[in-house]
C-alpha cells in the first residue's frame, strides 16, 4: 500500500518563503533599471525617456501575460509553472547582462514581463494552499512583503553593485538568484494541481465585479511609476551618485513600514487605507520639486513616498479579492494584469514628459493624479457607506 505523506506546517512555511523569494527576485529584476537608469542610458547612448522603455516593456508584456498564461496553463501543476517561470527569469537576467545592443536588452525585459505576469498570477494567491487556514492572512502578508523588500534590499543593493562593478554585473547576479529561487521552490513547495480551472468566463465575471478596484489601481500605479521611474535622474541633481543607493534603501525601508501598516489597517477599511497611501504619494511627488532640492528635504519626502507605496499592493489586492471572493486566482490575475499594464503605461508617459519638459514636471503631474485617486477612493467609500 502506498503511503502519501503530507508536508508538515513547518515545511509548508518554507514553501511560503520560497514563493516570497521568487517574487522578491522578480520584483528586483523588474524595477532595478530605476536605480541604474543613467549608466544603462550612457552605455547605449539613450535619453532617460528612451531608457525608461526598460520599465515599459516588462509591464506591458506582464499585463497581457497574466490572463493568457493563467488560462493557457490552467490544468498544469502550479509548482511546475512556478519553476518554469523562474528558469525564464534566469535566462532573462543573463541575457540582460550580456546584451551588446539595446534591442537585446529589450528582449530580456520581454522575458521578464512573461515571468512577472505568470508568476504573480499563480504565486500571489497560493498562501491558502501552503499553510493552515488560520495562518493564511499572515502567509499572504509575507508573500506580498517581497514587493517592498525588493525595494529595501534588492534595488539599493543592485544599484550599489552596479555603481561599483558595472550595471551588467547586477543583472548577472539576479540571474543567479533566480536559480536559487528555482531550487527552493522545487524542494519546498508540494505538487499543486489546480483546484479550480480559471476559464475566460470566470475572468469575465471577476472583471465585471472589479471595476472600482481596476480604476483606482490604474490611476495610482500610473502616478507612481510615471514619477518613480525617473527618481534617479532627479536625485543626481541633488546628491552625489554614490548616495543614491542609500536614498533608495531608506525609501525601501519606509516601504516595509507602509506594508506593515497597510496589512493591519486594510482589514478595517480598505478604502481609507488605500486613500492614505495615495495621499502620501501625492504629497511626496508634488513637494519634491519644491522641497526636495536639499539632501534632507529629498530624503524626508522619499520616506513619505515609501510609506505610501508600501501599502499599494496590499490595498489593491484586497480590493480585487473583496470584489471577486469566489475565485482567488481570477482576482489575482486581474490584480496582476491591471497593475503591470499601467506600470508600463506610467513609465512610458513619464518618459515622454521627461524628454519633452523635465523631471520636475512629471513629478507634479504624477502628484495630481495620485491626489485624484485619493479623492475617488474617498468618494467610493462614501457611496458604499450610503448603500
Amino acid at each position: 500500500m502506498t503511503v502519501v505523506t503530507t508536508p508538515t506546517p513547518t515545511v509548508r512555511w518554507f514553501g511560503v518563503i520560497a514563493v516570497t523569494l521568487g517574487i522578491f527576485t522578480i520584483t528586483t529584476t523588474e524595477i532595478l533599471p530605476i536605480g541604474l537608469l543613467t549608466p544603462i542610458g550612457t552605455t547605449f547612448s539613450l535619453t532617460p525617456g528612451r531608457t525608461g522603455w526598460l520599465m515599459t516593456m516588462p509591464g506591458l508584456v506582464a499585463g497581457v501575460a497574466a490572463p493568457v498564461i493563467t488560462v493557457a496553463t490552467a490544468r498544469l501543476d502550479r509548482r511546475l509553472m512556478l519553476c518554469a517561470l523562474m528558469v525564464l527569469l534566469a535566462v532573462a537576467g543573463l541575457l540582460a547582462a550580456a546584451a551588446p545592443v539595446y534591442w537585446i536588452e529589450l528582449l530580456a525585459r520581454f522575458l521578464v514581463g512573461l515571468t512577472v505576469g505568470g508568476f504573480w498570477s499563480i504565486g500571489a494567491g497560493l498562501a491558502a494552499r501552503l499553510v493552515p487556514e488560520r495562518w493564511t492572512v499572515r502567509a499572504t502578508a509575507v508573500i506580498f512583503s517581497a514587493v517592498p523588500f525588493g525595494s529595501v534590499l534588492g534595488v539599493p543593493a543592485g544599484t550599489v553593485l552596479g555603481e561599483l562593478a558595472g550595471w551588467r554585473t547586477s543583472f548577472a547576479v539576479l540571474g543567479g538568484l533566480s536559480l536559487v529561487a528555482l531550487t527552493a521552490l522545487y524542494l519546498t513547495v508540494p505538487p499543486l494541481p489546480p483546484l479550480q480551472v480559471t476559464r475566460l468566463v470566470v475572468l469575465r465575471d471577476a472583471l465585471r465585479r472589479s471595476k472600482r478596484a481596476i480604476v483606482v489601481t490604474c490611476m495610482l500605479v500610473t502616478a507612481h511609476f510615471a514619477t518613480y521611474t525617473y527618481v534617479t535622474p532627479f536625485l543626481r541633481e541633488v546628491v552625489r551618485p554614490e548616495l543614491i543607493g542609500v536614498f533608495l534603501l531608506v525609501y525601501g525601508a519606509a516601504g516595509m513600514v507602509g506594508n506593515l501598516i497597510a496589512a493591519t489597517a486594510v482589514a478595517r477599511s480598505v478604502h481609507l487605507t488605500f486613500a492614505g497611501s495615495a495621499a502620501c504619494i501625492a504629497t511626496a511627488t508634488l513637494l519634491l520639486p519644491v522641497l526636495g532640492r536639499s539632501t534632507a528635504g529629498a530624503l524626508a519626502l522619499l520616506i513619505v513616498w515609501g510609506i505610501g507605496y508600501g501599502g499599494v499592493p496590499v490595498c489593491s489586492m484586497s480590493m480585487f479579492a473583496k470584489a471577486a471572493p469566489a475565485s482567488r486566482e481570477a482576482a489575482t490575475v486581474l490584480f496582476t494584469g491591471s497593475f503591470q499594464a499601467v506600470l508600463s503605461t506610467g513609465a512610458l508617459l513619464g518618459g515622454l514628459v521627461v524628454d519633452g519638459w523635465s523631471v520636475s514636471t512629471v513629478m507634479v503631474a504624477g502628484g495630481v493624479c495620485a491626489a485624484l485617486t485619493a479623492g475617488v477612493l474617498l468618494w467610493s467609500r462614501a457611496q458604499e457607506a450610503g448603500t
